[in-house]
């Protein structure tokens, strides 16, 4: 590649150069234009020859040029990676080192070459034994799709001694399964892999037509979202999480890792994390084997759902990478999306297959103009006119005139009743002196019958490879099948597509420090321990924001700190979550300029960082007489005693904050009096007046949430609890946190708890293997603990449970050995009562039951439905939003219940209703 000489900024010179002893102006041009020259090559050659790999073979020139070493060396046996180290360097003039590493990285890759001894761990980070220790081959599917030597086009080595490949004949997408990273002059690559089965099942659709999207898939597992992949053009992120599995209530798993990090790199990322108490943890041991195992042990008391996404939070366990997909494209860096290189590198593949397909064929026709002219020179006895011949050039023209009388060349005319061998080409004097060559003994032993045989097998393999060529694409799809069915098995994705939720730091940093302020002075911080007017207000992490009002009615947002002045005469401190929309203050204030007290209902939210706000008109005198700070909306109903002064009769009545709407922090209230204020006293604590909040189950990420984001399950106050099945025959109820992880693969049934719903159950016993039917109400009330509701006994197997009042099932069952199966539908509501929940319940009387199926849906639910919005990521998991509710084989009648056009005008009308109530917009 040549990059254009003013392209390059030249530097900048001064008004009076100075030049050493003996130089002159000459001299430094001179080296001002070798300067911009040389350093244009040397750009040229490291992204070209070095960093950014070829498109048409994926490989870099160190990788190609150790997979050529290895074919010459290739013999089926392994050989010492020092000797193909050895090997290479006739080709790859930069040291051992760098070829030694190359070839490292790709043995690791697990493609195209086979592995023998300690080539490291990329989990672990632990590097290979030394070249002299550990031997390579190539793979067998290298073999196939890398080497053909008839379509490779060659180049002289550095030193000219050899020749090597300018790119190797690659019938693959090898790029984007192996991935690639490298950094050269003013640019980069990082190319993701992508998965082997789904890179050729790409191509085929490619070949028909079809459009592709490819997401990465990596070799250490792990979770990955490819919201913003963008097809790995530069700009494009992708986030990727360790899988963690939570064990119990002390302890954590982490399965997988994220791809480029290493289990020793992720445990001192935790270790970190717990030193500057950001999380909590007792200990963490590193049991990686065969495969990872991470156990994060967790102290007495820590939320292991809060500790899980501190560990996405704060750790390696959660990192982002940008791809940057830059490949070399007729000599030249050119960026573009991993589908584009997909379809250039099938379109090569077709054309590497046709000119496969060419050479075949040319090779066929020439097997079978050798073979026919072998067969006319033999049974037409045209080797016995040479007897006489003297000259070898007489010896040449008798067979040739010999051969002429039963063959005619392409393009003669034809006789009405020629039977002469039609030939494609002339007969020229290296097919004579061929026939020269064959001995007596073959002529003896000549068999025409055979002679034909072979030539129509010629004919027939001709036809094979004309029919492949006038039909390419059908060709190259049963290549790519052909590659999937041989090399595609234990090639199944590793990495599982998911969409994360935001962690906010913040919601997830452990509480490690307590918030004190100092009424008088008006400091505020988690260092004034020691200051004796301070005093402790609640729980903090060093990340929270904190909100302080004074009295004079303004407030300020700042970052937490050891100690910050907020300004004196404070009124009211607290931890500032912009995100909650619940925390709603009321208010009580005397304005200075017209001495009329308001009140007002309010939310802090849209500030800026230690700016000043004025929850008052702002004038002179103005002072606060009464604020609280309500974290689910309650309101109050508060005593307001006048002044003894005050000429009104009545100088004591009630004020109920729930008359009032809620509104902005500017707003300047309602008028509660004209007359001064003696003292206000709260009566009573009134209800929420948002109501309960309303909850959301995202299956997608195992999440409750209050946004709208999956199902609806209705609307929750402080009371009311989550009902969770498991596929084991436990349930649990949990309190309606966002912060707690549901396992959805594991569950069979979520809700809303109610204390009236009756579960209705179908399992097998484990020892005696007779199915039985449950009905039953939650008698529990423990939180977080889940209680088995069927036999403990070893194989005892949960099949079916629903909520629905009038549950109705249908088995498939043999009532004999020889007899027919039989199928009966069966209502769980009349077959059995409702009773304990420990009860072992009813038994089905059936010889043997083949499957059993839920007719009904889970039962009654909140009036308000969820209209879910589609996503546009196309390759995350496909569920449901809600669990499936019964293990297998489900009925086709069960699935979602059908949300009409009317229905979803009320549920948007509900949407809205509440906050319009209450004067948000």
């Amino acid at each position: 590649m040549h990059v254009a000489a003013d392209t390059v900024p030249e530097p900048e010179t001064e008004e009076e150069p100075k030049f050493a002893p003996g130089e002159t102006i000459h001299d430094v041009a001179t080296v001002k234009g070798m300067y911009q020259n040389w350093f244009l090559d040397y750009a040229s050659y490291v992204i070209l020859e070095r960093a950014v790999p070829a498109i048409e073979d994926g490989l870099k020139p160190v990788q190609r040029r150790i997979l050529h070493a290895m074919k010459e060396m290739d013999d089926g046996r392994f050989n010492k990676v020092a000797n193909v180290i050895g090997q290479t360097m006739q080709y790859h003039p930069h040291g051992d080192a760098s070829i030694g590493d190359a070839m490292v990285n790709l043995g690791q890759k697990d493609l195209l070459i086979e592995t023998q001894g300690n080539w490291g761990d990329v989990r672990t980070g632990d590097g290979a034994a030394a070249a002299r220790y550990i031997e390579a081959r190539l793979s067998k599917f290298a073999l196939d799709v890398v080497f053909n030597p008839d379509t490779t086009e060659w180049q002289l080595s550095y030193d000219g001694r050899k020749r090597e490949p300018t790119t190797l004949p690659v019938k693959f997408p090898l790029l984007l399964a192996q991935g690639v990273e490298g950094i050269a002059v003013g640019l980069s690559t990082k190319i993701m892999p992508h998965n082997f089965r789904e890179l050729c099942k790409a191509s085929i659709d490619v070949l028909r037509g079809r459009e592709v999207q490819l997401f990465p898939d990596f070799s250490t597992g792990g979770l990955c979202d490819v919201s913003n992949y963008n097809s790995g053009m530069r700009g494009a992120k992708i986030r990727l999480r360790a899988t963690i599995e939570k064990v119990d209530k002390t302890l954590l798993v982490i399965r997988d890792i994220p791809y480029g990090s290493t289990t020793t790199a992720l445990m001192e990322s935790i270790v970190k994390a717990s030193e500057a108490n950001k999380i909590k943890i007792k200990k963490v041991v590193d049991n990686t084997a065969a495969n990872v195992e991470i156990q994060v042990q967790l102290p007495t008391g820590v939320s292991p759902d809060l500790t899980m996404d501190a560990l996405y939070a704060f750790t390696d366990c959660e990192i982002s990478i940008s791809p940057n997909t830059c490949v070399i494209i007729e000599d030249k860096p050119r960026f573009v999306g991993v589908e584009d290189v997909l379809r250039q590198s099938t379109k090569a593949t077709v054309r590497l297959l046709e000119r496969e397909l060419e050479i075949r064929q040319d090779e066929l026709w020439e097997r079978w103009h050798n073979a026919s002219l072998e067969k006319i020179f033999i049974e037409n006895r045209i080797y016995r006119r040479i007897e006489e011949c003297e000259t070898w050039a007489e010896i040449l023209e008798t067979i040739d005139k010999g051969l002429k009388k039963f063959v005619r060349i392409e393009g003669e005319k034809a006789k009405a009743d020629d039977t002469r061998i039609l030939l494609r080409r002339p007969i020229e004097e290296a097919d004579l002196t061929r026939l020269t060559e064959i001995r007596i003994k073959r002529i003896s032993k000549f068999d025409g019958f055979k002679a034909d045989e072979y030539l129509q097998k010629l004919e027939v393999e001709l036809a094979e490879v004309a029919d492949h060529l006038a039909n390419l694409t059908r060709y190259a799809i049963a290549y790519f099948e052909g590659l999937l069915k041989k090399y595609g098995a234990g090639r199944e994705r590793k990495t599982q597509l998911r969409t994360f939720d935001v962690v906010t730091a913040q919601k997830v940093a452990v509480a490690n420090q307590k918030l004190y302020v100092n009424y008088a002075d008006g400091f505020v911080g988690y260092g004034l321990k020691k200051d004796e007017n301070a005093v402790t207000i609640c729980d903090c992490s060093d990340l929270d924001d904190i909100i302080a009002i004074k009295r004079d009615g303004t407030f300020v947002v700042s970052r937490i700190a050891e100690k910050t002045f907020v300004g004196k005469d404070v009124l009211h401190v607290g931890v500032y979550n912009k995100n909650d929309d619940r925390l709603v203050y009321n208010m009580v204030y005397l304005d200075g300029a017209s001495g009329i007290s308001f009140a007002k209902r309010f939310l802090v939210s849209g500030i800026t960082r230690d700016k000043t706000y004025d929850l008052t008109k702002g004038t002179k005198g103005t002072k606060t007489l009464y604020l609280t700070a309500n974290p689910n909306s309650e309101s109050e109903i508060v005593s307001i005693q006048l002044s003894d002064k005050a000429p009104a009769r009545v100088k004591q009545f009630d004020f109920d904050f729930a008359e009032l709407a809620i509104k902005g922090k500017g707003s300047m209230g309602n008028i509660v009096t004209k007359q001064p204020i003696k003292n206000i006293k709260r009566q009573a604590l009134g209800d929420s007046t948002l109501g309960g909040r309303e909850v959301f189950f995202d299956s997608v990420v195992g999440r409750l949430n209050t946004v709208g984001h999956g199902r609806y399950l209705g609307t929750f106050d402080t009371e009311n609890h989550v009902l969770v099945v498991f596929k084991d025959g436990s349930y649990e109820l949990t309190a309606p946190n966002p912060t707690n992880h549901y396992d959805v693969p594991n569950i069979l049934l979520l809700r809303k708890y109610e204390p009236e719903t009756v579960l209705s159950a179908v399992y097998m016993e484990g020892e005696s293997k007779i199915h039985y039917v449950k009905r039953f109400k939650i008698e529990t009330s423990t939180l977080e603990k889940r209680f088995l509701f069927i036999s403990e006994t070893k194989g005892s197997k949960l099949l079916a449970v629903t909520a629905n009042p009038e549950p109705l099932v249908e088995l498939k069952f043999q009532k004999d050995k020889k007899a027919d199966k039989e199928t009966e539908k069966i209502s769980l509501h009349e077959f059995i009562d409702v009773k304990g929940w420990k009860a072992m319940g009813n038994k089905l009387n059936y010889y043997k039951i083949h499957s059993l199926g839920l007719l009904t849906d889970e039962g009654p639910e909140p009036q308000r439905r969820e209209v879910a919005k589609k996503r546009t990521t196309p390759a995350a998991p496909k569920s449901s939003d809600a669990p499936a509710e019964t293990a297998a084989p489900r009925s086709e009648t069960t699935g979602p219940v059908d949300v009409t056009a009317e229905e979803v005008a009320q549920a948007r009308e509900l949407l809205k209703r509440p906050k319009a109530q209450l004067g948000l917009f």
